[in-house]
């Protein structure tokens, strides 16, 4: 399990399971930053690389259920691997209804920590790749002149040229050239492409 880009956190006010946490991270070729209050980590910049949260429930300060909020108001998802020696029932249901990954009791495995850590690394990897098309999607549609986007709404309604032309008060021959300005500046190869496309924009008409 390697991975060179990615980062995992650790906050833990416990030292020695700070450098423990540590150790076995780095000796499976990961990178990782340890802290050992919540308030340490917010003061730190989210990252832009694939990244998770190791995170201890009770902290000093701020606890770790209280960071998970902290990070949900703030709009900085990470994925979370909870870890404690005081977990019970409603503390673990508390953290996973937040969208916690899992809740692990000390002492638990190491190679448990890390399957938990791959599978978040593997989620926030998906995540940001997600967010990066969706911007890049929404990049082209805003290139779009009024009157494309006009015609996009009613391409993937499913009209006509000559009908797109009757709605818009136009020719035919119009509403082809913009159709094709619409399809080169959204990067669609056909219209199943394009409809797909207005689906995850949410502009797509909703069905009669």
């Amino acid at each position: 399990m390697t991975d060179a880009e990615a980062l995992v956190f650790v906050v833990d006010d416990d030292a020695s399971m700070r450098e423990s946490l540590q150790n076995l991270l780095r000796s499976v070729g990961l990178r990782v930053e340890a802290f050992a209050s919540a308030q340490e980590f917010l003061r730190r910049t989210p990252p832009e690389v694939p990244s998770c949260l190791v995170l201890d429930v009770r902290l000093p300060g701020l606890s770790g259920l209280e960071l998970q909020q902290r990070l949900v108001e703030g709009d900085r998802a990470i994925p979370i691997i909870f870890i404690t020696g005081h977990g019970d029932i409603p503390m673990s249901v508390q953290a996973m209804q937040a969208g916690a990954m899992t809740f692990l009791t000390k002492p638990f495995r190491d190679q448990e920590l890390l399957d938990a850590i791959q599978q978040a690394l593997a989620r926030d990897r998906h995540a940001r790749e997600q967010r990066a098309e969706m911007a890049a999607l929404r990049l082209r549609f805003d290139a779009l002149t009024p009157r494309q986007r006009d015609v996009l709404a009613l391409m993937v309604a499913g009209l006509l040229n000559k009908q797109i032309a009757g709605e818009l008060g136009t020719s035919e021959a119009t509403v082809k050239t913009h159709r094709q300005h619409v399809m080169a500046k959204m990067s669609a190869d056909s219209l199943a492409a394009l409809i797909r496309m207005a689906d995850k924009l949410g502009i797509l008409p909703p069905k009669s």
